[in-house]
């Protein structure tokens, strides 16, 4: 088996692990530290985020604990981006997942394959990105979130195709305390 298929087969079982735990493509990737899905009823505002190439406007964002948000997210960019809210340690997990959907070719630079991402990769797990938590965007597309937050401390939103985090597509989602 050559280096390149030896990696690969490394990443499936590394990412079914995990996925064993947690489902279809990590299925909210432990959100529970950062939150929970909202309901768009109960959103106190509404957030525009705009991605673009390798960073997302605006760079900041401060909530209150228990805050419901309604983001509206849209990839102005050439590239496929995600947005996703979690801790910095889920990012770390969720981005070697994604290496998996460029390796796979789900991720092709700026377009999706969404046949790749139905397909079943055994014991029902699949590159399905429905998570609650996150969007993964083409070029020009525009979807919703509604989110709900924790009161905890380090929660960040973050492009986890690979090396756009690394590239510093990544922002602070700030929890006020303070009222």
């Amino acid at each position: 088996m050559n280096a390149s298929k030896t990696l690969a087969a490394m990443a499936i079982l590394s990412v079914s692990a995990t996925a064993g735990a947690a489902g279809n493509h990590g299925n909210g990737h432990h959100t529970a530290n950062s939150g929970e899905a909202g309901k768009a009823s109960e959103a106190s505002r509404t957030i525009t985020v705009e991605m673009y190439d390798n960073y997302y406007e605006p760079e900041s964002i401060s909530v209150k604990p228990g805050e419901t948000v309604r983001f509206v997210v849209e990839n102005k960019g050439n590239l496929v981006h995600e947005f996703n809210i979690g801790t910095p340690g889920m990012h770390e997990a969720h981005q070697k997942e994604m290496q998996m959907m460029v390796e796979h070719g789900v991720i092709q630079g700026g377009t999706l394959n969404h046949d790749m991402m139905n397909m079943e990769m055994g014991n029902g797990h699949s590159m399905k990105h429905d998570d609650p938590n996150s969007v993964l965007l083409e070029p020009g597309q525009r979807e919703e979130i509604v989110w709900t937050f924790s009161g905890a401390n380090a929660i960040e939103f973050a492009c986890n195709v690979p090396g756009h985090y690394q590239a510093g597509m990544y922002g602070d989602i700030e929890i006020n305390k303070g009222g």
